[in-house]
């Protein structure tokens, strides 16, 4: 780990000014904001993120979940992953949060872990972790081995010939589902992002994971209000504990008269993004809600999948995922 060093602001404009003199907010930035370190600190360690400078966020106002007066919920860019996947409200209200949370990481790092932070959750993919090794993400330029390598992991929706590196999140997935919007306060003042637009695909540019531009603090993210929907996540992985999804898939639905009246739907484990899917909602909203019908859904969701050596497995998978979800949550 190289050295660098730490300051700890007492307001949130004193952060966005010292983050704000970075050139980037994505891969190689010299500033970062840390608050759980779950990811940030297994990067520096690795010399995968340099940052001179780390900006802990902790002791600053953001870790509240509060109910909004038109219905929804805002939760704090700081609030712990174990405490919001326990807030009575989430578990009432945004179960497939909740269930997406504990399926993920361990109770140890879950502890630690922050919502902001699960936001901008790394790659696991062992080229982007080893500096050893050529990778578009970590250095711009320098070619992805995982193309004819090591993929079984990797991404098969939202590939490009730089990167196929997949998005790790398990929150991240039912944020897609939920339609959350993410708040964010910069040197050019407060502005709010649609969830499906916060992550960026790599296209040309895989190290530009997201929108956030230096000195931009990630405040709190809101949930509209989902209280009479039916909801569900499922995890399919190697083993039952600590370990990241092959596929996972988050169901928002509400059904009336047998029918599939409205829905959500994302993908985990399978794209460069948390993958929504129009394809696998527009196929369901409307029709009865059936076996059929769902596999119909999941087909849409996968058409364009683009499978490398070592994943193609994991585009059946991820329709099996999904049209398994979206039955436990029609059922529920």
């Amino acid at each position: 780990m190289k050295t660098f060093q730490f300051t700890r602001p007492a307001d949130a404009a004193t952060a966005i000014a010292t983050a704000a003199k970075a050139r980037t907010a994505q891969q190689d930035a010299e500033v970062r904001f840390i608050a759980g370190g779950t990811t940030l600190v297994d990067l520096m360690k690795l010399n995968v993120e340099t940052p001179a400078q780390v900006v802990d966020i902790n002791r600053l106002p953001l870790d509240k979940i509060e109910t909004l007066p038109a219905g929804g919920l805002k939760i704090g860019a700081t609030v712990r992953n174990s405490d919001l996947a326990n807030d009575a409200m989430v578990k009432r209200d945004y179960s497939v949060l909740s269930q997406a949370i504990l399926a993920g990481a361990s109770a140890q790092l879950r502890n630690m872990a922050t919502t902001a932070g699960n936001l901008l959750q790394r790659t696991r993919c062992v080229y982007f972790r080893d500096p050893a090794m050529p990778c578009n993400k970590r250095v711009p330029g320098s070619g992805c081995p995982a193309i004819t390598g090591h993929n079984r992991m990797l991404a098969v929706l939202g590939t490009s010939e730089h990167c196929i590196a997949t998005n790790p999140s398990d929150m991240c997935v039912a944020m897609a589902a939920l339609e959350a919007i993410v708040h964010m306060q910069g040197p050019q003042g407060a502005r709010a992002i649609p969830f499906a637009d916060f992550h960026l695909l790599p296209g040309e540019t895989p190290h530009r994971e997201t929108v956030l531009e230096p000195g931009d603090l990630i405040t709190h993210v809101e949930l509209p209000p989902r209280s009479s929907s039916k909801q569900h996540y499922l995890k399919l992985r190697d083993r039952a504990s600590y370990e990241f999804a092959l596929a996972s898939a988050a169901i928002v639905l509400e059904i009336a008269d047998g029918k599939v009246g409205w829905v959500r739907i994302a993908l985990g484990g399978v794209g460069t993004k948390p993958w929504r899917s129009p394809e696998a909602e527009a196929a369901l909203i409307g029709q009865s809600a059936t076996s059929d019908n769902f596999r119909k859904a999941a087909e849409a969701a996968l058409k364009n999948a683009r499978p490398q050596s070592e994943n193609k497995f994991k585009i059946e998978l991820a329709k099996r995922c999904l049209i398994h979800a979206i039955q436990t949550a029609a059922n529920s």
